[in-house]
């Protein structure tokens, strides 16, 4: 199995500087990685250095509490795309979700997903840590309605990241046309090779380097 084409490198912390992202893009044209996400500000960056390669431009709306508006993931998609994203990891309405406001939470969705006009795959973070089993399920039956191509576990800013039993439950909801991503706290091999038996396709890590060559990788991070 090769991880590499599994893997969105990321670097998402609120510190991370123009040089760090640069390096970053250069490993992950090395290795040969899915794509780079970053934080939406950085998006013309990686743009620059990945141009000429297959690595995507990958970016989060709405990061880390998605507790915003759907006008404002919305603008803030379609500049991520003019700007040069090919990938969104917008963060779900957890709030609405667990006030079972479905329709607020579907039509937040659909607003990310139609600012992306089909110019960029938009990927659903359910932060699967604050939700129980039935409202993860209930996230990814909304997210396939509203037209998402990905379900993702987590934004590794919350209580807790991937569980491969939740990558199972999601992959099980949405079938074989959507994807789904598994972030937060994959940190070496084995993790990622769980996840990926449990159903993901792809995985969302700072520690890709250590996944993909094996070797230790420090505890803090993506």
């Amino acid at each position: 199995m090769d991880l590499r084409k599994f893997i969105d490198h990321t670097l998402l912390k609120a510190d991370a500087s123009e040089s760090e992202v640069v390096k970053i893009c250069k490993e992950a044209r090395e290795y040969g990685f899915a794509s780079v996400c970053v934080n939406a500000f950085r998006v013309p960056v990686v743009r620059r250095e990945l141009e000429g390669s297959d690595v995507k431009v990958c970016c989060v709306v709405g990061f880390p509490l998605g507790a915003m508006t759907k006008e404002a993931k919305a603008f803030e998609t379609k500049q991520a795309v003019e700007n040069g994203a090919q990938e969104v990891d917008m963060v779900l309405n957890v709030g609405a979700m667990k006030d079972k406001q479905y329709d607020v939470v579907l039509a937040d969705i659909k607003a990310v997903v139609e600012a992306a006009k089909e110019k960029a795959l938009v990927k659903v973070i359910l932060e699967n840590c604050l939700l129980t089993k039935e409202e993860i399920v209930k996230a990814c039956e909304l997210s396939k309605e509203a037209g998402a191509d990905f379900v993702k576990t987590s934004t590794g800013f919350s209580t807790g990241g991937a569980k491969a039993e939740d990558v199972k439950l999601m992959r099980e909801t949405v079938g074989t046309r959507m994807g789904v991503k598994a972030s937060g706290g994959v940190r070496t091999t084995k993790d990622a090779e769980e996840m990926i038996a449990a159903g993901a396709s792809r995985i969302g890590a700072s520690a890709s380097i250590s996944i993909v060559e094996g070797t230790e990788a420090s505890k803090s991070g993506y």
